[in-house]
């Protein structure tokens, strides 16, 4: 005969509150590990769905950045021929204005000389009518006053 009882043992009250906490445990684990998956399983397609507009927003922001280095370019290059031109404009006003200059300097300087050779020839004039005038005179009172001799 056996020793063993035909009864199945019978479990005391902390082993059975201790199963019971197992069982409870290896299903909160399952229940985690099942959660974990799904999460990631979303992430995965969450990412699969925002590559393509990621890439697309990327292709839009270079596409503006392109066209923005461009209207910059096209603007710098629109300033800076408006600044040329400008500096050509007063270049030529400039040198319009010192020909002009020149030209009124000269204009001035040949009527300076004029009435200066002018007043130079009525000066001779006046002198020469002067001192025409002054050896009359001499002859005129020298003749007058003449002695005559005295023998």
């Amino acid at each position: 005969m056996s020793t063993k009882a035909t009864k199945p043992e019978e479990k005391g009250f902390f082993e059975k509150v201790k199963e019971t906490i197992e069982e409870l445990w290896d299903g909160t684990k399952d229940k985690a590990e099942d959660i974990k998956d799904a999460a990631e399983d979303k992430i995965s397609d969450l990412t699969k769905k925002a590559a393509p507009a990621k890439k697309a927003t990327t292709k839009k922001v270079s596409a503006a950045k392109t066209s923005v280095k461009a209207k910059v370019a096209s603007t710098t290059a629109k300033a800076k021929t408006a600044v040329k031109d400008a500096k050509a404009k007063v270049a030529d006003v400039k040198t319009k204005a010192d020909a002009d200059a020149k030209k009124i300097t000269a204009k001035a300087k040949t009527a300076a000389a004029d009435v200066k050779a002018k007043a130079d020839t009525k000066a001779k004039a006046v002198t020469a009518k002067a001192k025409t005038v002054v050896a009359n005179t001499k002859k005129a009172t020298a003749t007058k006053t003449k002695r005559k001799p005295v023998l």
